[in-house]
């Protein structure tokens, strides 16, 4: 237990020190977020007084214009309390994008009706040019500001700043999968720095000294003794049936004197956003999870949003899709496009196009290369595939040989997001759970293509895969189409 030593040792010299550091980055962090809210409204005023008097830059203090000189400067003077209000700088949600995007565009919606229902209470004309300009722009300014600074805080987490000190209290095996997402993924800002195990674990002749290098520094009932010696930011506890309601609650009421957080995690993973709602049932909170809604408008709306999606793509893209036709023609022999069988909703097989990205007998080459697959599932695949093509190397780093699915999603075969489409070898391997990725239709990119590409392994495909099923919507196909070109543009995990 030398090592528990130590770190105990250590944790408690630098525990005002840790809490205060903690404390002066996420006001440091909030009170720069509120500037860059103050100028991104004030340059949407800006630009909207200039554009809706393009004639008066002179005299902006002209008897007409005069107002609105005022306006101008009021808006961002405005828009920070209301966003204060909209609980935007709250520390729970520094570099939560969705939460933190959702509260703004929220506030700019407050502010816009707030303005027109005061215009109209008081009877004062306003151009209808300049708040058409000025605040829907100003809101659009802000979320990217708030974008570009959620971008900064990343980098510094991923260096190990600017992070939040966790103790997770749970069994071995549950804390050691949370380590390791967490380690994986440091962007959201948590490092376990301490582990609660169950008494029987935690001391006596089985005690274990870590959990994924992180010490074990006592048992359930020690955990809010552990926060407070190593200045933690938040007590994190898995799902485990010691920790009931009672227990939970008295643990509430020994970290809130020093502001620690108290975070739950429920025993149904990998289900998020609307789906879940607490309510009050006989005086318990009830955690209701609703049915992912795979049919009916939603569906309907998808549909038409990939569709209209994929034809302009196909138009707008066309050149490109020349110039790739030729480089593949002229490269190497054999036909441009390739042609496979693909596994789609329900079963239903379909013919995926792509790009021809080897050489021509590659699939008869694959038998004598199965002993070096790489894959630890019924995937397969070769960092360095010898079928693969010079040019379909690029191709594929970049996943320019996937733009002739837009064909199938035009058809109707494909979504623009949704699961990866499964070949019917791989299929017919597939175990229980795994069936139900093919309740929607595949997609031309997923959350596996935004989360590691063929870097992941076949569990963390197939459980990607399944939480996109069970929480999809047309927000979450935007956002994940979005973060689509940053893993294109970097082509990490293609080969």
């Amino acid at each position: 237990m030398a090592v528990v030593d130590k770190v105990q040792a250590e944790s408690s010299i630098s525990h005002e020190q840790r809490r205060v550091t903690s404390q002066s980055w996420s006001g440091s962090y909030r009170r720069f977020a509120g500037c860059l809210d103050f100028f991104s409204m004030l340059l949407a005023g800006v630009i909207a007084f200039v554009l809706r008097f393009p004639g008066v830059p002179e005299n902006p203090t002209g008897s007409y214009t005069a107002p609105y000189v005022a306006l101008t400067l009021a808006l961002p003077v405005l828009w920070v309390p209301t966003l204060m209000l909209c609980r935007a700088y709250q520390p729970r949600y520094i570099g939560v994008g969705y939460e933190e995007f959702h509260r703004v565009l929220r506030a700019g919606f407050i502010f816009t009706a707030s303005l027109a229902i005061i215009a109209y209470a008081t009877k004062t004309e306003v151009a209808r040019g300049y708040v058409v300009m000025a605040m829907p722009l100003g809101t659009l300014l802000n979320v990217f500001a708030r974008y570009r600074l959620r971008k900064w805080l990343h980098r510094r987490r991923w260096n190990g700043e600017c992070m939040r000190r966790v103790v997770a209290v749970g069994h071995r095996t549950s804390v050691a999968d949370l380590i390791r997402v967490l380690q994986q993924k440091r962007y959201h800002g948590m490092d376990i720095a301490a582990v609660c195990l169950p008494p029987a674990l935690a001391a006596g002749d089985d005690a274990v000294s870590e959990v994924e290098g992180v010490p074990v520094l006592g048992d359930f009932s020690q955990a809010a003794a552990v926060a407070d010696r190593i200045g933690a930011d938040s007590v994190a506890v898995l799902a485990c049936p010691e920790m009931d309601g009672t227990a939970l609650r008295r643990l509430a009421w020994q970290i809130e004197r020093d502001d620690v957080e108290l975070v739950v995690a429920p025993a149904l993973m990998d289900v998020t956003g609307p789906r879940i709602s607490i309510r009050p049932v006989a005086g318990l909170p009830l955690l209701h999870v609703e049915h992912p809604e795979l049919d009916g408008v939603r569906k309907v709306l998808k549909g038409m949003f990939d569709r209209t999606a994929a034809l302009a793509g196909l138009v707008l893209l066309s050149p490109l899709l020349a110039v790739v036709a030729l480089m593949i023609k002229v490269t190497s022999a054999g036909p441009v496009m390739f042609r496979q069988v693909r596994v789609g909703r329900g079963g239903r097989e379909f013919t995926v196009w792509k790009f021809r990205t080897m050489v021509r007998d590659a699939e008869a080459r694959k038998v004598e290369l199965l002993q070096h697959n790489e894959n630890d599932g019924v995937l397969f695949k070769i960092r360095a595939d010898p079928r693969v093509t010079p040019v379909g190397r690029w191709l594929r780093r970049y996943s320019l040989d996937e733009l002739p699915q837009l064909f199938n999603v035009l058809r109707g075969d494909m979504s623009l997001v949704g699961p990866r489409p499964p070949l019917p070898e791989e299929v017919a391997q597939y175990g229980g759970d795994v069936y139900r990725r093919l309740v929607v239709k595949p997609g031309l990119t997923g959350l596996w293509q935004v989360s590691g590409r063929s870097d992941l392994t076949w569990e963390e495909s197939v459980r990607l895969d399944l939480r996109y099923v069970d929480n999809w919507t047309l927000a979450l196909d935007l956002q994940i189409m979005w973060k689509t070109w940053s893993a294109v543009f970097r082509g990490s995990g293609a080969y």
